[in-house]
């Protein structure tokens, strides 16, 4: 066994347990197929083991890989706030630095813009960087420094506040009522198109889905984009749930059994808890509870 100093060959190799192909990971870290290959044989040279098996779904790890996978993404966190301790610095008077934020696509795209924009007015030293997603463990994991969630953060080492809740409701186009009709009751809802998720059964909008009784394998169209699903609904495609406040903006969509269901999803605003007292992270997660709490606010009316 050799000593492994060579953060790439470990960056490869989490690539390639993540994606399952040299290609994909390849893709996925901007490297030549070759390239992810040799690090990979450099990698299983080193220490001694092979890491992978072929199979016809892949490259499959082994149980050495499986073994080394927690002390990689270990490493791979470290690094990441290495890098973004060194990118996040700033004096009091003027906080400047890079702060990542994640959310979900439907806050990420419709939420969160004029809030930020309000903010990079006020501190425009702060550069943003967003990432849409619906994972859960992209703080832990040093993917973001600040997550907004509407399923509360329940990992240790994170600091999360709740905004307020996001009231929810069934809805469909004005074209496909013209189709279709309305249902009158719940149980007829099985007699209709209904968008939902389709693998995503973690997700924020799958747990509000739990509130209704309608399972997946009713889903006459399933994806896991919370956008996909908004424009389907505004497509015409079938009935599906959003916010209500999202709603509101289209008068072409009608609200689906409104006097009997309604369900709401918390919103949360989350960070590690050795960053919250960094002058940038701190000012921008003042900025974003301030402007979410309007958001909620103005949706609940």
């Amino acid at each position: 066994m050799h000593e492994i100093s060579d953060w790439s060959l470990l960056r490869s190799f989490l690539a390639v347990v993540r994606r399952g192909s040299l290609s994909a990971a390849a893709r996925a870290t901007g490297l030549t197929q070759p390239t992810v290959g040799r690090h990979i044989d450099e990698l299983e040279a080193g220490l001694g083991v092979a890491l992978f098996t072929r199979s016809q779904a892949g490259l499959l790890p082994t149980e050495s890989a499986t073994a080394l996978l927690p002390h990689a993404e270990a490493m791979e966190a470290a690094f990441a706030a290495l890098v973004r301790t060194a990118k996040t610095g700033g004096d009091a008077q003027q906080p400047r630095g890079v702060v990542r934020i994640s959310a979900s696509e439907i806050v990420g795209t419709f939420v969160l813009p004029p809030i930020l924009a309000g903010i990079r007015h006020r501190f425009p030293e702060i550069v943003i960087e967003l990432v849409l997603n619906n994972r859960t463990d992209d703080l832990l994991r040093r993917d973001a420094d600040i997550a907004v969630r509407m399923i509360r953060p329940k990992q240790d080492g994170l600091v999360a506040r709740r905004i307020g809740s996001v009231p929810l409701g069934l809805y469909a186009h004005r074209d496909y009522v013209a189709r279709f009709g309305l249902p009158d009751t719940i149980e007829q809802l099985g007699a209709h198109h209904i968008i939902g998720f389709d693998r995503d059964d973690h997700s924020a909008r799958s747990v509000a889905s739990s509130q209704l009784p309608i399972s997946r394998e009713l889903f006459s169209y399933r994806t896991d984009s919370d956008v996909a699903q908004v424009t389907a609904i505004e497509a015409g495609l079938g009935i599906g749930g959003m916010q209500k406040a999202m709603a509101r903006r289209n008068p072409a969509l009608l609200p689906v059994l409104a006097g009997q269901i309604a369900f709401e999803l918390d919103c949360w605003l989350a960070v590690h808890e050795d960053q919250k007292d960094s002058p940038p992270i701190r000012v921008m997660v003042d900025g974003l509870a301030e402007g979410l709490a309007r958001w909620v606010s103005e949706g609940s009316r």
